[in-house]
């Protein structure tokens, strides 16, 4: 294999990190937490190889692979880390070997942790138009926050979109009158997803009574604010969505759980696997598919407790 120009220049784990970060975000599109978490878990690996006497990390090989991941699952690590840790270091010699920054790639051979099958919290129909409506009612005193937080629970639960999809929306991408919202997702893609009526009440009583009166001298675009103008966070949507669970009388749920909703309820109500997937976004129908099993699932529960030969 002939060296990648830049191999001997990058061989110290700082500058290949960098460039690597580089290939996840331009070449990949991966998003920022994901290239924080897979650099995190990468310095992690070399910190481990340094304390067993292995200073490069191209002299990294299986063996040593197999001995941090087994000492990850040792800690009793969730399945899930582990599993992504195994992503990253896969990602990185793959990457390596490819550019010449190593001869051969170690984690070609190296087995993926069988990941239990959880399967997301989905609120029943009737438990969402239970949340929806307590946000509606509760908005009817006209307060600017009640009024942000029935907006943006209809938003999560109509558009299925991720919580940080929703707060960036600024105010030119959500067209009422169309009842569609322009999103950017994962990987700087965008896409378009309707929403329905009951959504665009409260979008409507947001921005004509609520966001006036928090956006002080802001000039920002923004369609969420907070208290001082400033773009509303998905740390407080989440904290929002809770408080607005518990009011309602519905099982705690996050932000996260209204998209999983969106998408069972979508699918339970006829729509296709497509169709769903470009709501959400999702990079391939696999991703999508979760969610028939999540109906699947929740009919044979039902069929277990009524059917008298189950």
């Amino acid at each position: 294999m002939h060296p990648h120009p830049e191999a001997d220049s990058a061989r110290d784990e700082p500058g290949v990190l960098a460039d690597f970060a580089v290939h996840l975000t331009a070449q990949r599109g991966l998003s920022a937490h994901t290239v924080r978490a897979y650099s995190s878990d990468l310095e992690q690996l070399f910190a481990f190889a340094r304390g067993r006497d292995v200073d490069a990390f191209d002299q990294i090989d299986l063996a040593m692979l197999r001995a941090w991941l087994a000492e990850m699952a040792g800690r009793q690590l969730s399945r899930s880390t582990v599993a992504r840790r195994g992503a990253a270091i896969r990602t990185f010699f793959d990457w390596a070997a490819r550019t010449g920054r190593i001869d051969d790639d170690p984690s070609a051979r190296l087995a993926s942790p069988r990941l239990h099958k959880v399967l997301p919290t989905v609120l029943a129909v009737n438990s969402a138009a239970t949340l929806m409506d307590a946000a509606r009612d509760i908005a009817a005193d006209g307060s600017p926050s009640d009024l942000r937080t029935w907006a943006c629970v209809e938003m999560l639960y109509a558009t299925g979109a991720r919580v940080g999809e929703i707060v960036e929306l600024d105010l030119s991408d959500v067209d009422v009158a169309e009842r569609t919202a322009r999103v950017i997702g994962k990987g700087d893609k965008e896409r378009v997803v309707p929403f329905g009526v009951p959504a665009a009440r409260a979008i409507e009583a947001w921005c004509e009574s609520g966001r006036p009166r928090l956006i002080g001298q802001s000039h920002t675009e923004a369609l969420f604010v907070g208290q001082r103008g400033q773009r509303w966070g998905q740390r407080q949507v989440r904290e929002a969505v809770h408080r607005l669970a518990a009011v309602a009388g519905v099982d705690d749920v996050a932000p996260h759980d209204l998209r999983h909703s969106a998408a069972t309820h979508l699918l339970q109500g006829g729509s296709d696997l497509r169709t769903v997937q470009e709501v959400l976004g999702h990079a391939t129908l696999a991703t999508t598919q979760r969610y028939t099993h999540v109906s699947a699932e929740r009919l044979r529960s039902s069929y277990q407790l009524a059917h008298p030969r189950a």
